[in-house]
């Protein structure tokens, strides 16, 4: 079957994804403007965070939002359930000035632990899932199993974000037939990575150009992850 062609084939989508830890580094200091520094050198159309909430009372933001307007190129995508967040819990969501967006919506997820994910189209028809999955395994299958319910038959769609898995394939089956899996390389622990936690996976209508994981020194103590990213056509 050949592949469908999209509005964005021309120039591929870079989409990223990043565990910012509440904005704490391993140095234990918590640096806005440190993440800021690092979302900005991702060269990203769309940015997944997780872990962009602090846990506690109303979930304030563990970067303020004029921050973002002020130093970045990045405009938040509504998602937040109050006026202090900026994401469902703790999963935002950046795109770049100029990429429109079409929709978004919230996911609620079951487990052992409160759990969400979040889901944005752009006008060109992509659509990005972002995810930050369960410590348990047996949480993240049923996690995962209602992602792709409520993605239905996936075209242009790209899940995205912390999958906290460690095992290469086991507790992912629920996307292996509507998607192919991608792990950009070891994003976790930033000090030393050992590890693949944060992965993609792209829906059969598209294909992976190129990823890759930002090892620079300021992403190693910005957070305990280091951002990965994709190009998507």
């Amino acid at each position: 079957m050949p592949m469908m062609r999209h509005a964005f084939k021309d120039r591929p989508r870079r989409i990223a994804s990043y565990n910012i830890r509440k904005a704490r580094g391993l140095d234990g200091r918590r640096d806005p403007g440190r993440i800021i520094d690092v979302l900005n050198g991702l060269d990203a159309d769309v940015i997944v965070l997780q872990e962009a909430d602090r846990r506690m009372g109303d979930r304030p933001a563990a970067v303020p939002k004029d921050l973002i307007a002020r130093a970045t190129d990045f405009d938040l995508v509504p998602l937040a359930g109050n006026d202090v967040s900026l994401g469902w819990h703790g999963n935002a969501m950046l795109v770049r000035r100029g990429v429109g967006v079409a929709s978004h919506t919230q996911i609620t997820l079951p487990g052992a632990e409160p759990r969400g994910a979040v889901a944005v189209t752009l006008d060109d028809g992509l659509t990005v899932v972002g995810v930050h999955l369960g410590l348990l395994r047996s949480s993240r299958r049923r996690q995962l199993h209602a992602i792709a319910t409520h993605v239905g038959p996936p075209e242009t769609t790209v899940v995205i974000g912390d999958m906290n898995e460690w095992a290469q394939r086991r507790g992912l089956e629920a996307l292996q037939g509507g998607f192919a899996l991608h792990s950009p390389g070891h994003s976790f622990h930033a000090a030393r990575p050992v590890a693949a936690l944060d992965r993609v996976a792209l829906s059969h209508d598209l294909a992976l150009g190129d990823a890759g994981v930002d090892e620079g020194p300021l992403a190693r103590r910005a957070s305990d992850h280091l951002p990965i990213w994709a190009d998507v056509g």
